[in-house]
């Protein structure tokens, strides 16, 4: 599994000729509902089981949490699924908020 900290991917994000990658926020409703990065699709951890198949295995996948142990956890998961660009938010959503956008609520 890949890691990525919260800097590397704000600079893939801004970046012209890069792909944008699927930002999946594993956190529950009200921690999404707290702070989220704009193009970020919720989908809890719990519902991935269930839901996994309406994400693209060909896309990169940034699995998203509050500090990168659910996320950890959910691109695992994928792994074992046979997604192979999957991606680790080092940190997460609290890095984010501390090293990219200080203006982020954080909780």
């Amino acid at each position: 599994m890949e890691h990525i900290t919260a800097p590397e991917l704000a600079a893939w994000i801004a970046a012209p000729d890069r792909a944008t990658p699927l930002l999946l926020d594993v956190r529950e409703p009200w921690e999404f509902d707290t702070c989220h990065l704009d193009a970020a699709h919720s989908m809890p951890m719990n519902s991935i089981p269930g839901r996994f198949t309406e994400l693209d295995e060909e896309q990169a996948v940034v699995c998203i949490c509050h500090h990168g142990a659910r996320s950890m956890q959910v691109a695992a998961f994928l792994e074992r699924q046979g997604f192979t660009k999957v991606i680790n938010l080092s940190g997460g959503i609290h890095a984010w908020a501390t090293q990219v956008d200080t203006t982020m609520p954080t909780y």
